[in-house]
């Protein structure tokens, strides 16, 4: 079977031709030297780095899986190995922080690398991942003093990070948990309490883990309110910035999980371990937010590397495998890609994975427009638009990449149901990115109860009258007419769906049927603007080209076969909550 493959010619395409990312850059104040030749020679080395290293550990380290023996973690071989060749090329500070060490490279180069190590080993990809939501967080909201000590070995990769916000009877519902932090008169404070689902919670890399933990101090209120965030590393650090004794941190079990095996997933004691406050005390959910945005935009990226990965295992069987005969009867057996219902399969994995990174890039370029953009104006309006997305690209890229798996897995019969072909693991591995750093019933609250009501709707109307301004640009493509005209049209569906929803905002239960559907219908619009876009671009780019075919017959198939599912989103919307609170029935 053919390996993985990085993207890269749909990578050059999006970021040369797609959305100018030379231009983009040269409007940012310390990323004019970075462009598409830049970008694209990065991430063939990283491309390089995860097929020659990380691919060929991700079955043997699914099936040997981490263990646990006398307190210590230990991964699956090859994973200290990899991770250490990870941190002496300089990848985990790819786009940290200058003043700590880091490179301070566009988010756009990011999250195309952050594709490709989800494509090659997911369970690899969580270390740095996590790690760099832990530096988020310690960037925006702790003191100087804990930046100074902790930023540089957490950027350089040196130290890792993991989040320990969850408890057995406080998941989504933070406001229950129980960790408590009492201060010790120092102006640090003792932790103690357990947490589960800690991934990256410990492991073998050596080094420091800083675990950033959520718990109440003495006379909190109960509830959401009385939480703060705590850093609490595995080994206290000296004045010299050495590693001093053990913290009262220890792994209670790993978890038993369905896939990431080669991940570390801990139940972590908390015994009176020594932290210090990150922010303010009882704005602990103020800190964790921004570690769990950072995150959720991460697992969304996830969800697409595995998809990328399973359709790429998925075309290069059908290719080969020879079963059944022609459509005209003339010839047989014939490779399986020649069969309608296996292109069907093969063709929505590409379209959802394809638009699913022209967004993941379109995301990006707007965080690296509200960080450095010098207009103020220019940089609200970009934030805007990445809180609005946060919870799409998190919530649909997840639960398409899952989908992609499942249909991939589905072209390779009975051979995908056995190991050997690697299928089930992209399923079993998928599967998390749509329950973690927030649940995909989560995301999509989030999106019609919190996002679509901000600015009074405006902010949402601004996104759509910019999808509206390209379809109106592309009517002049030839070839694209009724492409463009299928997309108009869900859009104006949206747009009116969107409306009736922010008219029973106030009613939760309304709000609560509505929110999946709507947030797939959300996505499935957003990728058909971004398909209208590449197919335009492709025009324009190089008439004569192969990515041209590519591009427009994608565009088309995307528009007649996937796009449809916006009615029946629509007409299962304004159907509103009734047919849900049928508890009876659900009883019976």
């Amino acid at each position: 079977m053919a390996g993985y493959t990085p993207p890269m010619n749909d990578v050059t395409f999006l970021l040369g031709e797609v959305f100018d990312f030379d231009a983009a850059m040269a409007a940012l104040p310390g990323h004019e030297g970075v462009d598409t030749s830049l970008a694209t020679s990065i991430l063939e080395e990283g491309g390089k780095f995860c097929t020659e290293v990380l691919e060929p550990l991700n079955r043997s380290a699914d099936e040997e899986g981490c263990s646990l023996k006398d307190g210590l973690v230990k991964t699956p071989k090859g994973m200290v190995q990899a991770y250490k060749t990870f941190v002496e090329a300089g990848w985990p500070g790819l786009s940290g922080d200058t003043d700590y060490g880091g490179q301070g490279l566009p988010r756009v180069i990011q999250i195309l690398l952050d594709e490709m190590l989800s494509s090659a080993n997911l369970s690899f990809g969580l270390f740095p991942g996590l790690t760099r939501g832990a530096v988020e967080a310690v960037s925006q909201h702790a003191s100087d003093e804990l930046k100074a000590r902790y930023l540089p070995k957490m950027i350089s990769g040196e130290w890792t990070g993991a989040m320990a916000l969850t408890e057995s009877s406080a998941g989504t519902d933070l406001g229950l948990l129980s960790t408590r932090a009492e201060p010790i008169g120092d102006g640090s404070y003792a932790i103690t309490g357990t947490k589960i689902f800690i991934s990256s919670g410990d492991h073998d890399f050596g080094g420091n883990i800083v675990h950033l933990i959520l718990a109440r101090v003495p006379g909190a209120p109960k509830g959401v309110k009385g939480i703060s965030l705590f850093l609490s590393p595995k080994f206290l650090v000296e004045e010299d910035g050495t590693l001093g004794p053990r913290n009262g941190i220890s792994v209670g079990s790993l978890e038993h999980k369905m896939g990431i095996h080669a991940q570390p997933t801990c139940v972590m004691n908390y015994d009176g371990a020594i932290g210090w406050l990150v922010g303010e005390p009882g704005r602990g959910l103020n800190a964790m937010f921004t570690m769990m945005n950072a995150e959720r935009l991460f697992v969304g990226i996830q969800g697409l590397g595995v998809g990328e990965a399973a359709n790429q295992r998925a075309v290069a069987y059908a290719r080969e495998r020879l079963q059944g005969r022609s459509a005209d009867g003339a010839r047989g057996p014939v490779p399986i890609i020649e069969h309608a219902d296996v292109r069907k399969m093969l063709l929505t994995g590409r379209c959802l994975t394809d638009a699913g990174r022209a967004l993941g890039v379109w995301t990006a370029l707007q965080m690296d427009i509200a960080a450095r953009h010098p207009d103020a104006e220019t940089r609200r309006v970009a934030d805007g638009f990445v809180a609005l997305l946060t919870p799409v690209v998190k919530a649909a890229f997840t639960e398409f990449g899952f989908e992609i798996a499942v249909m991939s897995q589905q072209v390779f019969g009975g051979h995908g149901y056995i190991r050997e072909w690697g299928m089930e693991q992209y399923v079993r591995d998928a599967r998390i990115t749509q329950i973690y750093e927030g649940t995909n019933g989560v995301q999509a609250m989030d999106l019609v109860s919190r996002k679509l009501p901000m600015e009074n709707g405006d902010l949402a109307r601004r996104f759509f009258a910019l999808i509206g301004s390209d379809l109106d640009a592309a009517d002049s493509v030839a070839d694209l007419g009724q492409t463009v005209e299928a997309v108009r049209q869900s859009l104006v569906r949206l747009e009116s769906l969107t409306d009736h929803l922010l008219a029973n905002v106030a009613d939760l239960e309304e709000a609560g049927a509505a929110a999946t559907d709507y947030l797939r219908n959300f996505a499935l619009v957003i990728y058909g603007w971004l398909w209208v876009r590449m197919a335009a671009r492709a025009m324009v780019a190089d008439r004569t080209s192969a990515s041209l075919s590519r591009y427009m017959d994608l565009a088309r198939f995307f528009t007649a076969r996937l796009l449809p599912q916006t009615l029946a989103l629509d007409a299962a919307i304004r159907a509103g909550a009734a047919p849900l609170v049928a508890y009876d029935t659900i009883q019976a």
